[in-house]
């Protein structure tokens, strides 16, 4: 079982959809620093996927500083600050892409848009700032 969940999209790269998944996990606290991370081959098995784009995502992950491997033990999520809210707000990047580009299809204005996502925050009990 795999310590993060990722809803695999099409028109979307694989690789990138796995990255983004690992990364918000380890942002969002579901995966602490020391959290093992899945070998290559069984990240493979469970999201179906070729070895070699298992491998890459694995590198990428320690290249960017979210994963340590140290032999014998495999990957860890590695120790890291808490998330600054830039980084946390580049998370939904591509969410924020997709409701500008359906209000746009829309002709939702954009003061309609962001009042709706006022709305929605305060609905859900977030503070106004």
């Amino acid at each position: 079982m795999l310590p993060f969940t990722v809803e695999l999209k099409p028109g979307i790269p694989i690789a990138n959809q796995i990255l983004y998944a690992v990364k918000k996990a380890v942002v969002s606290g579901q995966m602490a620093a020391g959290t093992r991370f899945p070998s290559v081959r069984q990240l493979s098995q469970e999201l179906r996927i070729n070895p070699n784009t298992a491998h890459k995502i694995a590198m990428q992950l320690v290249a960017e500083g979210v994963l340590t491997t140290t032999p014998g033990v495999g990957s860890v999520v590695a120790e890291h600050r808490p998330a600054e809210p830039r980084e946390r707000a580049e998370l939904l990047g591509g969410t924020v892409e997709q409701l500008v580009v359906e209000a746009k299809n829309l002709g939702v204005p954009l003061e309609d848009v962001q009042s709706s996502v006022d709305a929605h925050w305060r609905r859900l009990g977030g503070d106004s700032k």
